[in-house]
């Protein structure tokens, strides 16, 4: 057994060694606890370390086995190192014994209650006799080896537990003992299965182990020599060894503060972090309480807390706490974990403290709140700002949104000019141009206003003063920090220039009272950000009101003046526009009189709205008169204006519209310009009326005495689509007749389809017969006109025919006293009509015109003289020449017969008809206001 480490002393006095000195040493240190226990490191763990250090490195230590038992004890003896201290029999509660710890019936690990070095050690002993056989067996060396007593007294305990390879030396040391030496070493032994136990019933690494053995030399009753021998489980002593080193590691070099609370909560111990936190040494700490630290409602939250834990058992995770270091004034934050700590035998000793300074922490969650909730606000700002196109209502927009969270008063004024449409809000120069304050809100009452300046109210003028800092916001278009007036209950003023495109449009004010957080950096920014997504959403209301306006100023101007006059018929007419939040529309309509007492009505929709819509409408419409004064037929008027819509959106205009259109369909949509238009010509004479349709609603007509019906008028293809040609639908329309004409607005809405609008349109023209002003007021207050989606055109005309008796209609041969007999029937008609200051006029023209027929046109001759507002003389022949007037120079005979007629009448000109064409001039009645024309100095002016 020389490999065996061993200590050999001589000794009078066996029991009289240092071993019990440095065990006595480390009862008294352990009992704390975990954390308790790393006081007593530079003791106890240095003696297990010289304990083992004899030890090979190859041999370490087993488990020792357990034996389980019953107990009729309550609680759980803890031990570091995940010992459990759960000893063979779950020893628990006070058992009285003897000094070795033996009792009668199940063996128990003693528990004393200020604990003791025995908690967590395991030792037993046992008696040799002067056989060398043992003799005397304990039940703690019965739990160690896992041998009964009946089993173990008589043993050699070399043969039996000593490795074969040792038991020679073991021999000789035994020897020795017996001659009466003491010895002390660390020797492997193993621990055989406990009888009745199978085999392979427990794992073979239990079954060995290492052991501390304290041989001390005795003699019998009869003088003869034995021994005492003490035993200590290694692997225990290694255990506390090591669990004693990571304690004082882990308390002592902590970041966190550590404190360990004793059962009165006050401080039993402190760790370096925690002293250089609150000042002091580790010691200066020892005894003081939590009221010593933190403020007396903080420290009695927390005190109660504390004696929860103790009671309970229960930890606590992460529970913020509030004070104060020494020397500082600052607001400290800690996160504190708290959890109950209990010796080896399970008796609760204390608190452990575990805390973690989260100021900063804090703050940053402060922050990162106060972006969440700005940005919600900005996220709110953008879906409620700017969903009007009204100046106004957006202003309120904004102060909903920002009241009250993020201030309690707010205000918006925005430049008289800009709202009175000007194109530049003036006074950007000084700042001190008249405002108009366009909203206020506020989440408090009046109060902060009370000895203050008069508020300003909503929808009145003012001006701030050059030198005020409103004034400044607004010229140097940044925000500026209004002080608060002493005595008030504002606190806190932010004056924001709201600026779009570089263009300051207003001033918004908010404002805080006081007892809310006064505005920072962050809200600065916050509060521009919000005035310029405003402005934003308020100037572009501007603009579009700007081109609202104007387009409806373009359109307006584009229809008739007025209720038109037209011969033979009684007109009236309705334009409804959009609403304000719609765009403006290209519905147009127009009454155009051609020659002859013959009248144009036209009604037409370009599709598509705003600017370009109106704008394209008013190229249209001026086409369309000026196609109209050609007298051309109604399907060739609309061919000629199916053309020019094509050109609206080429560069180049018709021809090049024609040339893409052959060579490619692929044109932009967004430069295509499509319009439908209904036109239709009547004549007074006849009271027949020829309809042409490009893709438009049907005229409506009612007869007298009859239902209301839709006309049937083939509908071609819409004005700009191109290729397909118009047809023509003549009626004959009797007397009183009623004739409507509309756009689509009228009678079609996203609630009421068109084909219902249709039938209720019909069925509103129950009563023709009254006034034409209270027929279409009956007809707009019966349809859904109000929907606002589209604008609105109503034409209607109530037929009057031309009568008989106004009429004088006559055929002339082709022969050259035809002349005279033409100014024969023209003096005697107009005498007839009492026309007697228009003859000589009349016969001096009728002449000319009768003259160049027989001249330069072909086949009989007739003359046709009608009566209405004007006098209208109409000359017919087969001749397809149309006649040019030219300038004659003053050497010509001839050539100055249609310079007299142009000097003489208010107007002529020629027409095409289906047999030839007619010419024909227009003279004012004599009672009509228009000064009549002397034909004497008409003649001498041509000369």
């Amino acid at each position: 057994m020389s490999e065996i480490p061993a200590k050999a002393t001589e000794s009078e006095d066996p029991s009289d060694g240092a071993r019990a000195d440095a065990a006595g040493d480390f009862a008294r240190a352990v009992p704390g606890g975990a954390a308790v226990g790393t006081e007593a490191a530079d003791g106890t763990a240095s003696g297990a370390a010289s304990a083992a250090s004899g030890a090979p490195e190859d041999e370490t230590g087993g488990e020792t086995r357990d034996v389980p038992r019953d107990t009729t004890g309550g609680g759980t003896v803890e031990t570091p190192g995940d010992v459990t201290g759960e000893a063979p029999g779950d020893l628990t509660g006070e058992v009285p014994g003897d000094a070795t710890g033996e009792v009668p019936g199940d063996a128990m690990w003693q528990s004393s209650p200020p604990g003791s070095i025995y908690d967590y050690i395991k030792a037993a002993s046992f008696s040799i006799g002067a056989d060398g056989l043992v003799d005397q067996w304990s039940l703690r060396a019965e739990q160690i080896f896992g041998i009964p007593a009946e089993r173990a007294v008589g043993l050699d305990p070399i043969e039996a537990f000593v490795p074969a390879d040792r038991r020679e030396s073991g021999q000789r040391k035994m020897a020795e003992i017996l001659d009466g030496r003491e010895w002390t070493g660390i020797v492997p032994f193993r621990t055989p299965a406990a009888e009745g136990a199978g085999e392979g019933a427990e794992d073979p690494a239990a079954r060995e182990g290492l052991a501390e053995v304290y041989v001390m030399p005795t003699t019998t009753e009869h003088g003869e020599r034995a021994a005492v021998c003490i035993v200590v489980d290694v692997r225990t002593l290694r255990t506390i060894e090591t669990d004693l080193a990571a304690s004082q590691a882990i308390f002592g070099q902590s970041p966190f503060g550590f404190l360990l609370i004793d059962t009165e909560l006050q401080v039993r111990r402190a760790n370096q972090r925690f002293a250089s936190i609150f000042g002091g040494t580790v010691d200066d700490h020892r005894g003081k309480g939590v009221h010593d630290y933190l403020p007396h409602a903080e420290a009695e939250r927390v005190t109660a807390v504390l004696r929860r834990v103790l009671e309970t058992g229960d930890s606590i995770t992460d529970m913020h706490v509030t004070g104060q270091v020494p020397g500082s004034d600052e607001r400290r934050h800690w996160s504190i974990n708290l959890y109950r700590v209990h010796s080896g035998s399970g008796r609760p000793i204390g608190i452990a403290w575990l805390g973690t300074d989260i100021t900063s922490r804090r703050a940053a969650a402060r922050e990162a709140a106060a972006a969440r909730r700005n940005l919600a606000l900005l996220n709110e700002a953008g879906a409620r700002i700017g969903n009007s196109l009204d100046l106004e209502t957006t202003a309120r927009e904004l102060l909903d949104v920002v009241v009250p969270g993020f201030c309690d008063l707010a205000t918006v004024d925005l430049y008289q000019g800009l709202l009175a449409g000007d194109e530049t809000p003036p006074g950007l120069a000084d700042g001190s141009a008249e405002l108009r304050r366009v909203a206020f809100a506020s989440a408090v009452s009046d109060a902060p206003f009370a000895g203050g300046p008069a508020p300003v109210a909503v929808g009145a003028v003012h001006h701030y003063p050059f030198n005020s800092p409103c004034a400044d916001a607004l010229r140097t278009a940044r925000p500026q920090h209004l002080p608060a007036d002493d005595g008030g209950l504002i606190q806190s003023t932010l004056a924001v220039p709201m600026v779009a495109h570089d263009t300051v449009v207003g001033l918004a004010q908010f404002s805080r009272t006081k007892g809310s957080e006064p505005f920072g950096e962050r809200d600065r920014a916050l509060a521009v950000e919000l005035a310029a997504r405003a402005a934003v959403c308020i100037d572009n209301a501007r603009l579009y009101r700007r081109e609202h306006e104007r387009a409806l100023i373009l359109q307006r101007s584009l229809l008739p003046p007025g209720d038109p006059e037209a011969s033979g018929l009684d007109i009236a007419c309705r334009y409804l526009p959009g609403n304000a939040a719609t765009e403006v529309g290209g519905d147009w309509f127009d009454v155009i009189e051609l020659p002859g007492h013959r009248t144009a009505l036209v009604v037409g929709d370009v599709m598509g709205r705003g600017l370009r819509a109106a704008v394209a409408m008013g190229e249209l419409r001026t086409a369309v008169r000026t196609l109209a004064l050609l007298d051309l037929e109604p399907a060739e008027v609309l061919s000629a204006l199916d053309e020019i819509a094509r050109g609206l959106g080429t560069p180049g205009g018709v021809q090049q519209a024609t040339r893409t259109g052959r060579q490619s369909r692929d044109a932009d949509l967004s430069e295509v310009y499509l319009a439908t238009c209904v036109y239709a010509v009547y004549d007074s004479v006849t009271r027949r009326c020829t309809f042409a349709n490009a893709g438009h609603l049907p005229p409506v007509l009612v007869e007298p005495g009859e239902n209301a019906l839709m006309l049937d008028v083939p509908p071609g293809m819409p004005l700009g689509v191109g290729g397909e040609p118009f047809e023509e639908v003549e009626v004959e329309l009797p007397e009183g007749a009623l004739l409507a004409l509309y756009t689509d607005g009228l009678v079609e809405s996203r609630d009421h389809p068109l084909d219902e609008g249709l039938q209720a349109f019909v069925g509103a023209l129950t009563d023709p017969s009254r006034p034409l002003e209270d027929v279409c007021d009956h007809v707009l207050n019966t349809l859904d006109t109000h929907h606002g989606e589209d604008d609105i055109a109503l034409l209607m005309a109530r037929v009057q025919g031309l009568p008989a008796e106004s009429v004088g209609d006559w055929t002339l041969p082709r022969e050259p006293r035809s002349v005279g007999r033409a100014r024969e029937y023209a003096r005697t008609q107009l005498v007839a009509w009492d026309l007697e200051p228009l003859v000589d006029t009349t016969e001096l023209l009728v002449s000319e015109l009768v003259t160049n027929a027989l001249r330069y046109g072909e086949g009989e001759i007739r003359l046709r003289l009608l009566l209405d507002r004007t006098l209208v003389c109409e000359v017919w022949d087969a001749g397809l020449v149309q006649p040019r007037r030219r300038r004659a120079r003053d050497t010509d005979e001839g050539g100055r017969g249609l310079q007299l007629v142009g000097l003489l009448s208010a107007g002529w000109g020629s027409r095409r008809t289906p047999r030839g064409k007619t010419v024909w001039f227009e003279l004012p009645l004599p009672d009509g206001g228009t000064p009549l024309t002397d034909p004497a100095e008409a003649l001498l002016s041509l000369f």
